[in-house]
């Protein structure tokens, strides 16, 4: 019997030892919700680019324990998982992500540790080469520490499950990576602080220039991080400059002060939803042949809220086709026409005639039953003023919302920077001059105001009676 009860204790013992660990503790009571974010999302390649101590290492860290040890909660599990943690040099492993790492890997699922220097006994101390540690699956997983500084060499060969990237990697060696792991359809993820400017990363994963439906990425900054008292967090804002806040504290990349638009942030992207056609608004093209034609669909609320909805964006096609993806993205979306068809703001360059052509690009389109307005203001700096001021007002929230599946727009909005004389960068700015024409053409005209349901007209009336009123 005494056995028994011996036994019993054994395991409440493990039981309370288990829900108190680090990683049993990880996002339970207070809540990282940007973490959490980052660990459901299921996308092949994801960053987080934080601040220092926003939460983005104990991230990767506890990414890397879930999928090793066969845990993960939102993900397809696997069994002898291989899998590499990449930091800039054996110091940084050492003091960063190893240390993380430990902190959250159980002792008892540990079935071996080679070290690159130092002991075993104490492989905090030392720089860990691999540890090996059980899968609850039955086998056993790998975890292998690289190096940058060890060179491209050092990273070929290998089939690998995934690769956590602690800090900005260099390009040769990211792509390196991504080789490893394609023949096991794994994923690579990185967390970083963007110290380096406008690096691969700001085009590669920030603008996703290529367009990937496996790229996403967020920030994290301080007022993320729940356990970090705002108080601290006041007094070490107030100690920085702006510059230095940027990186530092919110995460983002260091030149953001060559942007036409730094006011431009993650709270000004949604995810789409069904728009009521009472907010449908226009249709703004950038009109081009073998440069890209640039089309978006605004909607607009009763408030005077702007929700871009749709994009055309495409090179190297002609007016009928353009003319025919106008047509079938209004038809798929219910867009409104009026008496002359579907109707379309444009630049006043549309008019023009040239050498080569008798009639105008705006008179090919109207060929095509699409009617071109081309009355808009071009005038650069009130335009972009106006998109500044919808993007961030001086109070309240954003007044401009873009859907996350604009993703030309979101692009462009992101790389759209000054160049020499005060004007912008004529380069990838197709989505960027017909928003502002939109804009531009809205500035005068008030919202209108959404019809009211017949639920709201009776509230309002039995409010009027009890105030006395008819």
């Amino acid at each position: 019997m005494k056995e028994i009860i011996d036994k019993i204790k054994q395991i409440e013992h493990e039981q309370r030892r288990r829900l108190e660990s680090p990683l049993a503790r990880y996002n339970k009571g207070k809540v990282h919700l940007k973490q959490m974010a980052f660990h459901r999302c299921l996308k092949r390649n994801r960053w987080v680019f934080g601040g220092n101590r926003s939460g983005k290492t104990e991230c990767g860290a506890v990414e890397t324990v879930w999928l090793a040890r066969g845990i993960h909660p939102y993900r397809r599990n696997r069994n002898n998982i291989s899998c590499w943690v990449v930091s800039l040099s054996q110091q940084v492993q050492r003091d960063v992500a190893q240390q993380k790492v430990l902190y959250y890997l159980d002792k008892s699922w540990i079935r071996d540790i080679v070290m690159a220097s130092g002991s075993r006994a104490s492989p905090e101390m030392g720089v860990i080469d691999c540890i090996v540690i059980d899968n609850v699956f039955g086998g056993t997983s790998r975890i292998a520490f690289k190096s940058c500084e060890a060179g491209r060499d050092k990273f070929q060969g290998t089939s690998l499950d995934f690769v956590w990237f602690d800090e900005e990697p260099p390009q040769d060696i990211y792509e390196e990576c991504r080789m490893r792991v394609l023949d096991r359809n794994g994923h690579v993820f990185g967390t970083m602080t963007p110290l380096k400017g406008l690096t691969w990363v700001y085009d590669e994963i920030y603008l996703n220039r290529h367009n990937s439906d496996e790229v996403w990425c967020e920030f994290m900054e301080w007022s993320d991080n729940p356990y970090l008292n705002p108080d601290e967090v006041r007094l070490l804002s107030e100690s920085l400059s702006a510059e230095q806040l940027e990186s530092r504290r919110y995460g983002r990349f260091s030149q953001s002060s060559g942007l036409v638009y730094p006011e431009f942030g993650e709270e000004n992207v949604i995810e789409p939803f069904d728009v009521p056609a009472s907010w449908q608004d226009a249709i703004s093209v950038d009109p081009g042949l073998n440069n890209p034609l640039s089309a978006h669909w605004y909607a607009r609320d009763g408030d005077g809220n702007v929700y871009v909805v749709a994009e055309h964006y495409e090179a190297h096609r002609d007016v009928a086709y353009h003319a025919s993806k106008l047509k079938e993205i209004s038809d798929r979306l219910g867009w409104k026409r009026d008496r002359f068809g579907l109707s379309v703001l444009m630049d006043s360059a549309a008019n023009q005639r040239t050498l080569n052509g008798q009639r105008s690009v705006a008179e090919l389109f109207n060929e095509q039953g699409i009617n071109v307005n081309t009355r808009v203001d071009k005038g650069l700096y009130s335009g972009i003023n106006r998109v500044k001021a919808l993007l961030k007002p001086l109070e309240g929230p954003p007044k401009l919302y873009i859907f996350s599946s604009c993703v030309n727009m979101l692009r462009e909005i992101k790389g759209y920077f000054w160049g020499n004389g005060d004007v912008p960068v004529k380069r990838n700015d197709h989505a960027m001059d017909e928003l502002r024409y939109y804009v531009s053409n809205l500035a005068d005209r008030p919202a209108e105001k959404a019809a009211k349901s017949w639920v709201q007209q009776d509230k309002e009336r039995l409010m009027r009676k009890m105030r006395g009123g008819s």
